[in-house]
This record gives C-alpha cells, sequence and structure tokens, in this order.
C-alpha cells in the first residue's frame, strides 16, 4: 500500500518568477504584468490560512499575501500585502502551511521553518522567542523534516522516520502529549513512529498512520474527534476500527475524509452543514457523504463553515456556510449537500481558509473566492468574489 504524506490546515506549495512586491493597501492592475505578479500559470500548490495565503510556484519559490499584522507572511514587514508577495530569494521551498497568524514551510533539504506570531510557541522557537517573526527562522537544526500542518495556535509535523511531533497552544489537548501543558519547541507524541500523515485545525488534530488507520485527539465538543461522544482526548485515540482512510481535511470543529474505496465520510460540528448530509444535525461517528464512490481530495474551512473536494473525475464541489461566498456558486446561500462549482473538470487540489477557498488547475492556475477582508485572495483589492477567480 502506498503510502500517502499529507498536511492539515491545512499542506500548500508553490514555484517561478518574481521580485519582491510589497504592498500595505489596495493594488491596481495595470496592463503591463507587474513585477513580482503571478502569471497565474505557475502554481505547484496553495494553502489558505485564517486570512493569509501561502503558495509554492513550480520553481519552488514560496509567495505569500493577506493579512500580516503579525509577520505572518514572512517577508520582513507586518504590512498587508494584496498580491502574491515573494519570501527571500530561495527557490528550494518543498511544502507550506499557513495557521491563524503563523505560517511554516519545509525546504528540500528537508529543514524546517517558521515565521509569524509565537505567544503560544506555535513556532517552535523555544523560551525567550515570544514575540512575532516576520522572517522564516529555522526550527533546530534537524533536517528531516517530511510535512508539516498549521492550526491555530500549534503546528504539527512529520519526520523521515514516521514519528510525529507538535508545540506551541495545548489547551485542549491537542498536541496529543497526554496533559493541557503548552509547548514551546517540537515534542514527539510517543504513540509509535508510523505516521503517514497529520491535519490539524483550531483545537482538536488527526492523523493517519501507515497501516490507514485514523487516529484524532483535542477538543471534542462538536463531536469532531469521531470516536462516539463529546469527551476531549489528550492522546491520539482510534476512530473506529477500520484501516482504509485515505486522506483528511479537518476544519475548527469538523472533520471529513475519504477512504481507499473513494468514498467521502464526515463528522462534528454540521450548524451550517458543513458535514454535507443534507442537514444541521450534529454527527459524532464518521458518517457518509451520500453513495458516491469517486471522491479524490476533501478540505475543511478553519473558520468552521463550509468543506470542498474534487472527484476522480477533477470535479469541484463544494458545500455549507457562503455568506461571503465561499463556495464559489456565484450567491451567498448555505448549501448542505455536495454542490458542483462550474463545469470545469480541470481542478486538481482545493484548499480552504476561514471563509474562502482556493484550488489550483490541471495546468498550474490558481483561482481564489469567498472573502477579502484582509486581501487575502491575491487579487489587489477587498472585494469579495463568489466565484473562482484566477490571481
Amino acid at each position: 500500500m502506498s503510502r500517502r504524506i499529507v498536511v492539515a490546515v491545512v499542506a500548500c506549495l508553490v514555484g517561478v518568477v518574481g521580485l519582491l512586491v510589497s504592498s500595505s493597501g489596495p493594488s491596481t492592475a495595470s496592463a503591463a504584468q507587474p513585477a513580482g505578479k503571478s502569471t497565474g500559470r505557475v502554481w505547484m500548490s496553495i494553502s489558505p490560512g485564517a486570512a493569509h495565503t501561502c503558495g509554492i510556484r513550480l520553481d519552488h519559490s514560496l509567495w505569500c499575501w493577506g493579512s500580516n499584522n503579525v509577520g505572518q507572511l514572512g517577508v520582513g514587514d507586518t504590512d498587508r500585502h494584496l498580491i502574491p508577495t515573494r519570501v527571500g530569494a530561495e527557490s528550494d521551498w518543498a511544502q507550506a502551511a499557513s495557521g491563524n497568524g503563523h505560517s511554516c514551510g519545509i525546504r528540500l533539504d528537508h529543514t524546517l521553518w517558521c515565521w509569524g506570531a509565537n505567544r503560544r510557541g506555535q513556532l517552535g522557537l523555544g523560551p525567550g522567542t515570544k514575540g512575532a517573526h516576520p522572517n522564516p527562522t529555522q526550527v533546530g537544526a534537524d533536517a528531516d523534516w517530511v510535512s508539516v500542518a498549521t492550526g491555530y495556535l500549534y503546528t504539527c509535523g512529520i519526520r523521515l522516520d514516521h514519528s510525529l511531533w507538535c508545540w506551541g497552544d495545548n489547551s485542549y489537548g491537542q498536541l496529543g502529549l497526554g496533559d493541557v501543558g503548552k509547548r514551546l519547541r517540537p515534542t514527539e507524541v510517543e504513540i509509535g513512529t508510523d505516521w503517514a500523515q497529520v491535519n490539524v485545525a483550531s483545537y482538536h488534530t488527526c492523523g493517519i498512520r501507515t497501516d490507514h488507520a485514523l487516529w484524532c485527539w483535542g477538543e471534542n465538543r462538536a463531536g469532531e474527534l469521531g470516536v462516539g461522544d463529546t469527551t476531549d482526548r489528550s492522546t491520539p485515540t482510534p476512530v473506529g476500527s477500520e484501516s482504509d482512510w485515505a486522506q483528511l481535511g479537518i476544519g475548527a470543529f469538523f472533520t471529513c475524509g475519504t477512504r481507499d474505496d473513494g468514498t467521502l465520510w464526515c463528522w462534528g460540528n454540521n450548524y451550517n452543514g458543513q458535514l454535507g448530509l443534507g442537514d444541521t444535525a450534529q454527527r459524532w461517528v464518521p458518517t457518509q457523504v451520500g453513495a458516491d464512490a469517486d471522491w479524490a481530495q476533501v478540505h475543511g474551512d478553519m473558520g468552521d463553515s463550509h468543506a470542498c473536494a474534487t472527484r476522480s473525475d477533477h470535479t469541484l464541489w463544494c458545500w455549507g456556510y457562503n455568506i461571503h461566498g465561499q463556495l464559489g456558486l456565484g450567491d451567498t446561500e448555505q448549501r448542505l449537500v455536495p454542490t458542483q462549482v462550474g463545469t470545469e473538470t480541470t481542478w486538481s487540489q482545493v484548499n480552504t481558509g476561514s471563509y474562502y477557498t482556493c484550488a489550483t488547475r490541471s495546468r498550474h492556475t490558481l483561482f481564489c473566492w469567498g472573502s477579502n477582508d484582509k486581501g487575502q485572495l491575491g487579487l489587489g483589492d477587498y472585494t469579495q468574489r463568489l466565484v473562482p477567480t484566477q490571481i
């Protein structure tokens, strides 16, 4: 069985061209392509966060934009940037992950770097580093990181030996360490070295092991751990007995995942229909979404409002809360079941931020839509979009 190593809150990667672009106010696009602005056909992956976005282009350069009040863009300042702005001059980024007010990335040499807010130790830099860090800073000296996931005030990552490490806020046991004390440096979750994926949200974490078993821990107020109750867990807890989980996409108080047979399952909070089950009732255990068995990738909103997924035919589907047009359907009406976004069959990856969504197509074009109050769509303004709009 092939191993899949993915990250929650959300995974995100990038690459190609550019000079550093900085903007603290709305930007105006001219007929000529501005230096450092995306050409639109160069994106490898994307990671929306709470109100900022980072992505990697095909040349492995890193670009970020949107809210930057605590340096979460990594561009050396705390000014808001409304269009993609290059992070440093290096072209060796392999992964990037955007959280609430911080970001992390892994480079091709497997070193781990984080930047932005650090008041709960979410950057993993140790004591005496509490303030904002507006430039990428290496976490330790190890060069064996393979994936990283950033949540609200904490971070988790997997290393080459398949061990799992978490750090930062731990108010609900979301670090999986058996207590609720925060950690200022990466700390190993000592339940095996067979982790394949880890996904983080606001206060709960889920991971898939190399045997495709699913484990969750942390806050469980809405049954988002999928273990049949609403009791928090401070250590990883198995979700059912199945060993056929393929991929996860978790939101603030809900969780969704695909299985090896292509079926889609969701559970947890459902106030806005984000479980896609046709109603607004909570589910405390994984519940299948429809009867289709062709789902490829799913991602949940850190703001606990909506989810989106791609299918094997490369169509895109979204559901849940839609007040900002984050479903990309041309209106602001919520949907209780997965609803197709347009008619295109070229979608390759979708990721949801807080009340907005970004996705790439097969030719490396990047589209974003939904809330844009901090410039998180990268379109040079503060206007929300109700349909996918190319960057």
